[in-house]
């Protein structure tokens, strides 16, 4: 599983989850498009903000290995603003290939792109993240 060294593991000064430590023994979690509510509590909104803007932040518009990234918190935003890089795809492989689609993210998360956010990702510190 490629650990995305310097990625923020959680949105500062929360619970909500971008990365995971380890691999998981029975295998990787599937990514499934997670239906979002307009009634969602503006916490998880703005969970599924921070994650879009640290993945647009450390990626880009280039294709990217799913890795140690949150399958939760991924499928906040696959077939949407997270799409995948390769075909066929495996939901369930730590080595899928996904990719941002910029003109959909940027329709859904205007703020990030306008840099009119910050989630206090400067700085970040992965120590204390073993490499099992």
């Amino acid at each position: 599983m490629t650990k995305h060294r310097g990625f923020p593991g959680r949105l500062p000064g929360t619970d909500f989850q971008f990365t995971v430590r380890r691999a998981n023994k029975k295998g990787a979690t599937a990514i499934t498009r997670r239906e979002r509510y307009a009634d969602r509590r503006p916490a998880d909104k703005r969970a599924d903000m921070g994650f879009m803007a640290a993945l647009w932040d450390y990626f880009g518009e280039e294709p990217f290995e799913r890795g140690n990234l949150d399958a939760g918190r991924l499928s906040w935003l696959f077939g949407r603003e997270v799409v995948p890089a390769e075909d066929p795809f495996d939901p369930a492989s730590y080595e899928a290939m996904l990719r941002i689609d910029r003109r959909v993210a940027e329709a859904s998360f205007p703020d990030i792109f306008g840099g009119d956010t910050d989630f206090g990702f400067d700085g970040f510190d992965d120590d204390g993240w073993d490499d099992e």
